[in-house]
């Protein structure tokens, strides 16, 4: 298939473009660039060629960038809780307004799938029982709003011609060349390589399922080639109900990974995000998904990592790896705008 690809450049884009088309998928990619700046490592083992790239804003793409695709696998948006809320009036732009626009644009070209990465934050503060995708939302920030209107109004588009799927990801972890260090066990994990302490801002109570990039990127590879009734307007919550831990069990598995750390739990004010997943769903319905990672096998996938290139703390540092910091500094430079347009 000839596969669209939003946000080609982030941190799953980079790894999800390259599996496609080592999978014998044609990609064109789209990308802004915000976070071009930060390239952790190179790894072509196995690719067989990179992907066409479109430098050009979610914003302002036409029905001529994407002729020709038979499906689009929708990524590029404000990615992160923290974000969304620094400016949520330009999040809902981008997010929601920006992601249904371009289904208008695939539907009126006669693209006939539209593949969503939403988000499990959409249930935000759960009872404590495991969520499925039939159980009411309960979004706590712009960023989860957003996911839950694209999933309705493009939810509303599809007929016998369109068919969206819409993938409410965990939260994500594991290597990429543009890794996220602002998610929390790829936090922890860097936290520990670098300082030899686990500090946790919470109580370390507030549930959270994780999934790993690689079950993430195969689960979209899966909705692109399902057969359509599998797949048609259907939410899928994608990991595994085995892999939802409270933060402090995540900081303890991180832990065991990097020896001699210390670990240090913080209060429980602020976020108040808690939720588990169910997640029988896409086990049984999205035909080819399967979950191969956990969060140990995760942790010791970063700390192979960290030790093979031999990570300095001022690259975990580094503005680029964080998303919030990366825009901050964009906007402080003037390189972009208030409605983060780029300006040059």
């Amino acid at each position: 298939m000839k596969l669209f690809v939003t946000g080609i450049e982030g941190y799953i884009g980079s790894v999800l473009a390259p599996l496609l088309i080592d999978n014998g998928h044609e990609v064109v990619g789209l990308d802004t660039g915000y976070y071009r700046d930060g390239w952790l490592y190179s790894e072509t083992k196995g690719m067989k060629s990179f992907p066409r790239l479109i430098n050009k804003d979610l914003r302002l793409i036409d029905e001529k960038d994407i002729e020709g695709c038979d499906a689009v696998i929708h990524l590029a948006e404000l990615s992160n809780d923290p974000l969304g809320q620094n400016s949520p009036e330009v999040t809902f732009k981008i997010n929601h307004q920006g992601s249904v626009n371009l289904a208008k644009k695939a539907k009126s070209i006669g693209i006939q799938r539209f593949v969503y990465f939403s988000s499990c934050s959409v249930y935000g503060l759960g009872s404590g029982e495991f969520l499925s995708e039939t159980d009411a939302v309960n979004p706590q920030t712009a960023y989860a709003e957003c996911k839950v209107k694209v999933e309705k109004d493009v939810g509303a588009m599809a007929d016998d011609k369109f068919s969206p799927t819409f993938l409410r990801n965990a939260t994500a972890y594991g290597a990429s060349p543009r890794l996220r260090f602002d998610i929390v066990l790829n936090n922890l994990s860097g936290l520990a390589w670098t300082t030899k302490k686990i500090a946790m801002t919470s109580d370390g109570t507030p549930w959270r399922p994780l999934v790993h990039i690689r079950d993430i990127c195969n689960a979209a590879m899966c909705a692109v080639t399902a057969p359509r009734q599998s797949i048609h307007n259907q939410i899928f919550n994608v990991g595994h109900s085995g892999d939802n831990y409270r933060v402090r069990e995540i900081a303890e598995i991180v832990g065991n990974e990097f020896p001699g750390c210390e670990v240090t739990i913080g209060t429980s004010a602020g976020d108040n995000r808690s939720y588990r997943v169910n997640f029988d769903k896409i086990t049984h319905q999205l035909p080819g998904f399967k979950c191969e990672w956990d969060a140990r096998k995760g942790a010791a996938q970063l700390h192979e990592l960290f030790q093979r290139i031999n990570m300095p703390a001022e690259t975990f540092q580094y503005r680029a790896f964080t998303r919030l910091k990366q825009l901050e500094y964009l906007i402080r430079t003037k390189q972009v705008d208030a409605e983060f347009f780029w300006k040059y």
